[in-house]
């Protein structure tokens, strides 16, 4: 296997060659002030974004859509709930997106290992480290997008421990070592399960809602008024997990200006690649709706569980915000030339990643008939603890801020699935 695509070792890529940027005749206080504008100019073909779980459902899109845009990537991937055969998927569609724009693919390597495993970490870190005459600690890695956390809402009620161990010591053990590194511009992913029954509360759910610190913002009914910090009603504890883990990226971010934080509460992604090589493929079992779908279509299981018939919906089933992954990726690369570019408004933000408008469950698999021609089989079911009714986006903050929107429908999540399954010869 080539070191440079699959590697725990020390020996830097290749590409890598140190530099470090000053003026012997500059005073300290000056270079410190003037130290990320000059790093900035440093060429991109020597800088990398580190992405945790990289070659997960949301983590291979973003990986993708990182090499699109001309990012070096590092990605690190325990493979615990994805399959090492995605990286030469993401690797063959980005070489071919750069044949046809004729432009230079930009490099890839995999680390398959635990994020939270610090001793094959702090090595690899060790790498991209810049030289420097400054105590100051700077890094070859641009930012980083942290995709590896639990994300099943019933599992995290049934095994609550496992998902704090996880998703908020392991951050808090990450965020220490990549400061120690100077690497400080960092993506975190959240959910909008931050915001509890608040999605039963008919209210449009807006950023303001759930902050982590007091803010001054005016309400949906064009009032102004002061928000505590706070939260309200989260129903499982990945959502809770989610919540800490923003408050602590808050409070590292209000300590340390250095840090440029970015959380990207997302809603419901679905969909895949248009090219079909890349999808949502789980090695647990699925609880998201299309993937369930998926194996009803293929004739794994039965028939579809509607879990809740009596929300206050138009039909009765459980509404949500269905974001296609693509448009989800480009989130995170928009995100992140904000933050590189100095953009934000704050060095901590949050922003909803949706498209505004909810979906109904009956809508979606009404939408995936309309698209197979054939009928899903159905059936109505208890309600799932830990779930609410309704979670739709309001996505102006990150429209204005990130100038970033959604681009694909509900009906083309459910084409490109549809490749997927033929591309993979799982189709029935």
């Amino acid at each position: 296997m080539d070191s440079r695509r699959r590697s725990n070792a020390s020996t830097p890529a290749e590409s890598d060659s140190p530099h470090s940027v000053y003026t012997p005749a500059t005073e300290s206080s000056v270079l410190f002030d003037n130290l990320d504008e000059l790093l900035r100019r440093i060429p991109s073909e020597n800088s990398y974004i580190l992405i945790t779980g990289g070659l997960g459902f949301i983590g291979s899109h973003t990986t993708l859509e990182l090499l699109k845009a001309n990012y070096n990537v590092i990605v690190i991937d325990n493979l615990s709930n994805s399959f090492e055969v995605v990286f030469d998927r993401i690797n063959l569609l980005a070489q071919k997106f750069h044949k046809q724009n004729g432009s230079q693919m930009p490099s890839m390597r995999l680390h398959a290992h635990d994020y939270r495993d610090t001793k094959t970490l702090i090595p690899l870190l060790e790498e991209y480290r810049l030289p420097s005459r400054w105590r100051a600690a700077k890094s070859k890695i641009a930012g980083v997008i942290h995709f590896a956390a639990y994300k099943a809402v019933e599992e995290s009620i049934s095994h609550p421990l496992k998902y704090y161990s996880n998703n908020v010591g392991g951050l808090i053990d990450f965020a220490t070592n990549l400061g120690e590194f100077g690497i400080k511009t960092f993506i975190f992913s959240s959910s909008a399960t931050v915001y509890g029954t608040l999605a039963n509360s008919g209210l449009p759910l807006k950023e303001e809602l759930c902050v982590h610190k007091e803010e001054i913002t005016v309400d949906h009914n064009g009032q102004t008024k002061i928000v505590q910090p706070g939260c309200q009603g989260i129903t499982n504890p990945y959502g809770r997990t989610k919540w800490i883990c923003e408050s602590i990226l808050a409070d590292l971010a209000a300590s340390d200006p250095e840090w440029t934080v970015v959380a990207l509460r997302y809603f419901n992604p679905v969909g895949c690649d248009s090219s079909g090589l890349l999808g949502e493929d789980p090695r647990q079992t699925p609880t998201n709706l299309l993937p369930i779908v998926v194996k009803v279509m293929t004739g794994q299981y039965a028939e579809l569980q509607m879990f809740g018939s009596d929300w206050e919906t138009t039909d009765g089933t459980a509404v949500r915000d269905f974001i296609h992954v693509t448009d989800l990726a480009r989130g995170h690369i928009a995100a992140l030339r904000t933050a590189n570019e100095g953009n934000l408004s704050e060095n901590f933000r949050t922003f909803n990643l949706g498209t505004g408008s909810g979906s109904s469950v009956l809508e979606v698999v009404n939408t995936m008939e309309s698209v197979i021609d054939r009928p899903i089989p159905r059936k109505a079911a208890e309600r799932r603890a830990g779930d609410v009714g309704s979670c739709v986006a309001v996505a102006d903050r990150s429209r204005d801020e990130l100038k970033w929107k959604t681009e694909k429908s509900l009906k083309d999540a459910c084409q490109d699935i549809c490749t997927f399954l033929d591309v993979s010869g799982l189709s029935s």
